[in-house]
């Protein structure tokens, strides 16, 4: 192939890639500000590993309610999605899958363990002792896709950490 030909293709590759990429960014900036709102309870994680660097390990409880469920799980790889209900502060449970359910939750099966989006929160380093109080992701979550992205933590009594 001609050199010419090869640049060309390389540089529409690359140009294909950073569209695709930004693209996802815009998306995820767009649920970040117009979300719905949700917060998702924190279950504990081992003390000696909840920091670890500049990061917090996350695992949420709706994670083991559906893991729980009785029904077809789809398999690795695969997106499905939870029916949620939610109470007077927002706070997210799994619903009923026969009920009608206000919101749906997209997850997808990574290494036989369901994925919500992530499973850690990072923060500026030094600052570990602020998040110690955690007890809920905060997310908003897109009701038409059903795509939840982590914005923050909250406390007990869900103010910001």
């Amino acid at each position: 192939m001609k050199p010419l030909v090869v640049r060309a293709l390389i540089a529409l590759g690359v140009l294909l890639i950073l569209g695709a990429v930004n693209t996802a960014i815009v998306g995820k900036e767009r649920i970040r500000r117009s979300g719905e709102t949700v917060y998702l309870p924190l279950e504990p994680v081992d003390p000696r590993s909840l920091m670890q660097g500049d990061y917090m390990a996350l695992r949420f409880a709706l994670v083991r309610q559906i893991e729980g469920r009785a029904d077809k799980a789809p398999r690795e790889g695969q997106i499905a999605w939870a029916p949620v209900a939610l109470d007077e502060r927002r706070v997210a449970r799994l619903a009923d899958p026969e009920a009608s359910a206000p919101l749906t939750l997209r997850y997808r099966i990574r290494e036989g363990h369901v994925w919500l989006g992530t499973n850690a929160f990072f923060f500026e380093e030094g600052s570990a002792e602020r998040f110690n109080g955690a007890r809920y992701g905060e997310f908003r979550v897109d009701r038409d896709s059903g795509e939840a992205v982590l914005v923050g933590l909250r406390n007990e009594k869900l103010e910001a950490m």
